[in-house]
C-alpha cells in the first residue's frame, strides 16, 4: 500500500469492497467498469451516496444504481448524466484567483475555499441561460448536487473565495485587494467581454465567396 492509500486505511475486518459497503454512507470509486455491484448497493444505508467516477465507464450506471437502490444519490465524470464530476469546475478558476494576488503555492485552505465555494453555488437558483444550455431544470437535490461545468458563475465565485483564502494565511499571497468588490467587478468584466466576442463570432453570417 503506497502513501497516498495508506491515509485513508482504516482498522477493519472488512476484506473486499463489498464487505466494507454493508452500512456505509459513501462510496467514491476512481477505478474501473461495474466495479460496484447493484447488490452491493443494496446493503449501503439509506440513501447512500456515489462517485462513480471511472471514465468513461462508471463502477455503476445511474440507471443501474437507481434501479437497485431508488434514493441512492450519485455522480459521474460524464457529461451526459446529471451532477458531472470534472475537474473544469475548479482548476482554473482556482489559478485564476491564486494568480490575481500572485500567490506562492496553493494550500489546502484554498482547495477547502474551493470546494466550499461549489457547495454554496449549488444551493442557489440557476440562472434561466444555464438551464436552456443543458435543457432540464437544474434545481438543488438529487440531480444537481454540484454546478454544472458551463455555469459562468464558477468564474467569480470561486476565483474570489481562493483569492479570499490566499489573502488570510500568512505569507502565501503577494498582493491583496483592498476592496474585493472590485476584484469581482473585474472577473465579471472578462465574462461579459467573452458573452461579447462570442455574439460578435455568431450574430453575422460569414459570407462565402463564389
Amino acid at each position: 500500500m503506497n502513501e497516498w492509500k495508506q491515509k485513508y486505511a482504516v482498522d477493519t475486518e472488512a476484506r473486499s469492497l463489498e464487505q466494507a459497503l454493508v452500512g456505509a454512507d459513501v462510496f467514491v470509486g476512481v477505478s474501473a467498469k461495474d466495479a460496484l455491484k447493484p447488490e452491493w448497493l443494496k446493503t449501503m444505508n439509506a440513501r447512500p451516496i456515489v462517485f462513480a467516477l471511472a471514465n468513461p465507464d462508471p463502477e455503476i450506471l445511474p440507471e443501474v444504481a437507481k434501479d437497485a437502490v431508488p434514493d441512492v444519490i450519485i455522480a459521474t465524470g460524464r457529461s451526459d448524466y446529471p451532477n458531472q464530476i470534472n475537474n473544469v469546475m475548479c482548476f482554473p478558476y482556482l489559478f485564476r484567483g491564486a494568480l490575481d494576488v500572485r500567490a506562492k503555492n496553493i494550500t489546502e485552505g484554498m482547495k477547502l475555499a474551493t470546494s466550499r465555494a461549489l457547495a454554496e453555488l449549488a444551493r442557489e437558483e440557476v440562472p434561466p441561460e444555464i438551464k436552456q444550455l443543458y435543457g432540464r431544470e437544474l434545481e438543488f437535490g438529487p440531480e444537481y448536487i454540484i454546478p454544472t461545468p458551463f455555469d459562468p458563475r464558477l468564474l467569480i465565485r470561486i476565483s474570489t473565495a481562493v483569492a479570499k483564502a490566499a489573502c488570510h494565511e500568512p505569507g502565501v499571497a503577494l498582493f491583496c485587494y483592498s476592496d474585493w468588490s472590485l476584484y469581482e467587478k473585474h472577473l465579471q468584466e472578462r465574462i461579459d467581454r467573452k458573452n461579447s466576442q462570442m455574439r460578435d463570432m455568431t450574430k453575422d453570417e460569414i459570407p462565402i465567396s463564389e
